[in-house]
């Protein structure tokens, strides 16, 4: 691609970017073509505004927040089967896809790599990407039908993810997975400068999981999705050995109800337990963080002395695939995280940092819900399906995450 280097050099100058270019001579030829190409994709006006939201990162906007209607998956009785049958049929006929978001690296967990490839410590050794697909593989054969797996990788662990899945012979359902790859931003200082990471390129961070909607609409997923006949699309994380991409009960539910959105919820294990619930912000659906809720909202119960935000949301949701399109196609909002950022300065120095200190910006799945009239919240059992693998000990561990799993499928 040809670059207008002196067209660059303005753009930067109007928006006080021009150390950008301070190595560009430095750089072989193939990486100044990366450099550039990356400055040129870059919105800068909407990277000024987000820089400058963090400096009133405090003020909260004024919303109504409500609880939201759930339906308990073993209290439907004698509805349990019809749902169960309805979903059944659909997914016989091909219409349900899944994709698991798996972005991340395995830092936290000392693990070198993806984090779909860490090993939770299984008497089978297997990976959480190996057990994903054991289970759609499972489920394909019950149903007679072939699954799509459709997997969002990122810039900074695609290759590794694909790889690892070649090394493994794509775990037998090669023609079932396909890759894609999520969006990202570029980080900026205190003072709202981009960083230059240690290659002499932008130093940029994944756009966070609600990125998986454009990410999917950008890269030609939903339109493969579409020719497979899919209708229905199941979005979770790499992280949680137990996630049921493939519920009868919860695909039943939304095309009985005539919902484009679905979700399952764990009831929270405690009332100040720290994850975010499902609730109805300004009479829409949406998702409230556990340092929004108040002691009051937290512990408030209803007549039947069920917590009135005890639905956790657990990041398995179901789309229309109508809906992941309308939400592919209108931005939703960033919000900042203060991150610890290695960086090569302005004078060419490598700065580590020992605190945070730049600013990568993400978007939330669940900000989209409120583009959906109403949505589906289908309470399931924690020891049954949440068993998120975050922390390198104690709470969502491998250690719990492993109990949890040979508890479930009866291993010990």
């Amino acid at each position: 691609m040809k670059h207008n280097i002196e067209e660059i050099k303005r753009k930067l100058k109007k928006y006080g970017q021009e150390h950008l270019l301070n190595f560009y001579d430095t750089l072989d030829e193939k990486k100044q073509d990366q450099l550039l190409d990356q400055i040129e994709k870059i919105d800068f006006e909407l990277i000024n505004s987000l820089y400058n939201k963090t400096k009133n990162a405090d003020k909260k906007e004024e919303a109504v927040i409500e609880s939201i209607d759930f339906i308990d998956k073993y209290k439907l009785n004698g509805d349990y089967k019809y749902y169960e049958d309805l979903g059944k049929k659909a997914i016989r006929e091909g219409k349900l896809a899944a994709v698991t978001m798996a972005g991340g690296q395995g830092t936290r967990l000392g693990h070198n790599g993806p984090k779909g490839t860490f090993d939770i410590g299984l008497d089978s050794h297997k990976s959480l990407f190996e057990l994903l697909c054991d289970y759609l593989k499972n489920e394909s054969a019950k149903y007679n039908v072939q699954i799509p797996w459709f997997i969002m990788t990122s810039k900074e662990n695609n290759s590794a993810t694909i790889e690892f899945f070649k090394k493994n012979k794509y775990f037998g359902y090669e023609k079932n997975i396909h890759f894609f790859v999520q969006g990202e931003l570029p980080m900026v200082d205190t003072e709202g400068k981009i960083l230059i990471g240690e290659d002499g390129l932008i130093k940029e961070a994944a756009d966070g999981h609600g990125g998986v909607y454009e990410s999917l609409l950008k890269s030609g997923m939903t339109e493969k999705m579409k020719e497979l006949g899919v209708e229905w699309v199941f979005i979770g994380g790499v992280d949680n050995c137990l996630v049921k991409m493939v519920d009868p009960v919860l695909m039943g539910i939304a095309i009985d109800k005539g919902v484009t959105a679905a979700g399952k919820s764990v009831v929270k294990a405690n009332p100040h337990e720290k994850v975010g619930v499902f609730c109805k912000k300004n009479g829409k659906p949406s998702v409230i963080e556990y340092i929004d809720i108040s002691e009051e909202m937290a512990e408030a119960t209803d007549k039947d002395g069920e917590l009135l935000y005890g639905e956790s949301h657990i990041l398995c949701n179901l789309f229309n695939i109508s809906a992941i399109e309308r939400m592919g196609k209108t931005p939703l909002p960033y919000h900042s995280a203060f991150k610890k950022a290695t960086y090569i300065d302005k004078d060419g120095n490598k700065v580590v940092p020992d605190k945070p200190n730049a600013y990568k910006f993400e978007a939330f799945l669940f900000d989209a819900f409120g583009e959906v009239d109403d949505m589906a919240i289908l309470r399931v059992k924690r020891e049954e399906e949440f068993a998120p693998v975050k922390n390198a000990t104690g709470v969502d561990s491998p250690e719990t995450a492993r109990k949890l799993y040979n508890d479930f499928y009866k291993l010990s």
